[in-house]
């Protein structure tokens, strides 16, 4: 297959998605795992031109398939996409180049060449209208931009409460919310359109709060919100740069009895670390199914001990993905090829996707620059020099390690659940911290909470019991 060039592009991650449906275009597929998922090609792109021609065959890494000699006979929509962006990794963030829709039938057996044009481009980026209730923020990084070297931006999605242009002069406690792996800030629009939310959120007797909701999407995927050696100093971006300035421009109260987080999944975990890496600057967090916060079950790999992560130790191919009721739904092979897939260099580690997000947030920098790799992308032998490193962001662990200052400092503020029948094995993690803060000295006094049968996405309350709980924490002594 041929990906004749039109249009002066730069470099990337090239990819030739073969899917089953025109509609949605096949580079809008966002899962690359599942019984629908697309065939991909994909090899790595250097300094494109306008008449450069690139071949994907069957020398190209594939996915779900191992080559493109194994694609099964007959119709696909055939559509190139080239990953440029530097700054957002993403399939569609503005500035990737890509094809129309090609139907094609395509036969291994048949010796066939198909060419795609690169003739389009995803437009730069253009914040969304404000409205009554919701504000739309890009907010230049001067520690972002030192550290990447060129101009960095934050990006905010803002709720307002009711009233609030009404009551000129007062002031509000801050919730910031995080929401699952690559949630984009502009994620405020569909929250305020859930009609449950909306009439909670105007209810007379709901808490009065403004919600500031972080972006999910940066250089090497989910930032996760925290001082990174790869992703960078996104943590004291937050606490510095963003945070300060909404403050400031919407009234908020502004001090840190007044700041609460939640989050769920990715946002899980990150609202547990935001709070422990800043405990004096945070008042609480409402976490919900957590990102592994103990890296002895990281999903089900004991980074530690485990010598690989593809394989158990029994020999099987290890589990990534379930459902409620316990059938395998995916391996950790076949999401971590997926990754390997969208990866430069043929490498999870710089997909941009969940794994290469988590690595890029608890790795080290490699002496090449990029982070230092967990496991190795084909065999998923992990390297326990690596692990070691880990240990750093490993939440349960930096807990216990530090309890006797960060004790006193997260008392009351630290409330927990998941559903035991998690899609992802990440109630096992939490079990862990459970085992330690249900001893720790002092006491935490928080809670942490089970749900019996529950899967990943379960929460213990409600978003207005919450809103009342986090109203509590937030008034003035």
């Amino acid at each position: 297959m041929k990906d004749g060039l039109t249009t002066n592009a730069p470099s990337g991650r090239l990819l030739v998605i073969l899917g089953r449906k025109a509609d949605p275009e096949p580079r809008l597929v966002r899962a690359l795992t599942g019984p629908d998922t697309p065939f991909v090609l994909a090899r790595d792109a250097t300094n494109l031109s306008a008449s450069a021609v690139t071949v994907l065959d069957e020398k190209s890494l594939t996915a779900p398939i191992t080559n493109l000699s194994e694609l099964p006979p007959g119709d696909y929509f055939a559509q190139a996409l080239l990953i440029s962006n530097p700054d957002l990794r993403s399939a569609n963030a503005p500035g990737n180049l890509f094809s129309d829709v090609n139907k094609v039938h395509l036969d291994p057996a048949v010796p066939q060449t198909v060419g795609l044009k690169l003739a389009r481009q995803i437009p730069l980026e253009k914040l969304p209208k404000d409205t009554e209730m919701i504000r739309y923020l890009k907010v230049p990084s001067p520690l972002l931009s030192k550290f990447y070297g060129h101009p960095m931006y934050l990006r905010a999605g803002i709720i307002l409460p009711r009233d609030y242009d009404r009551e000129t002069t007062r002031k509000y406690p801050l919730w910031v919310r995080i929401g699952g792996f690559g949630a984009r800030y502009s994620s405020v629009k569909s929250t305020m359109s859930q009609p449950d939310f909306r009439r909670t959120w105007l209810a007379d007797d709901t808490p009065r709060m403004i919600l500031l909701q972080l972006d999910g999407a940066g250089p090497l995927g989910d930032p996760y919100q925290v001082n990174s050696a790869n992703s960078g100093p996104y943590g004291d971006a937050l606490t510095q740069e963003l945070i300060p300035f909404v403050e400031k421009t919407f009234r908020a109260i502004g001090e840190p009895r007044a700041r609460v987080l939640s989050g769920l999944s990715t946002g899980g975990w990150v609202s547990l670390a935001l709070q422990v890496f800043y405990p004096d600057y945070f008042n609480g967090t409402w976490t919900f199914c957590p990102d592994p916060v103990d890296f002895r079950a990281f999903e089900l790999v004991n980074i530690y001990e485990d010598d690989n992560a593809y394989v158990n130790q029994f020999g099987f191919e290890r589990p990534s993905e379930r459902t409620v009721k316990g059938d395998v739904s995916l391996t950790m092979r076949r999401e971590v090829q997926s990754e390997n897939i969208l990866g430069t260099g043929d490498s999870w580690t710089m997909s941009g996707g969940q794994w290469c997000a988590w690595n890029a947030t608890y790795s080290p920098r490699g002496a090449d620059g990029k982070a230092a790799v967990l496991w190795d992308p084909q065999t998923g032998k992990i390297d326990h020099a690596v692990a070691e490193q880990w240990k750093k962001m490993d939440l349960r662990l930096v807990m216990e390690n530090n309890w006797k200052t960060l004790g006193p400092k997260l008392r009351g503020k630290l409330h927990i659940s998941v559903g035991e029948a998690d899609n992802y094995f990440l109630n096992n993690a939490v079990h862990l911290l459970d085992d330690f803060l249900s001893h720790a000295d002092p006491p935490y006094e928080g809670r942490i909470i089970y749900g019996p049968g529950k899967g990943h996405g379960w929460m213990d309350i409600t978003p207005a019991q919450m809103m009342k709980e986090m109203e509590a924490a937030t008034k003035a002594p």
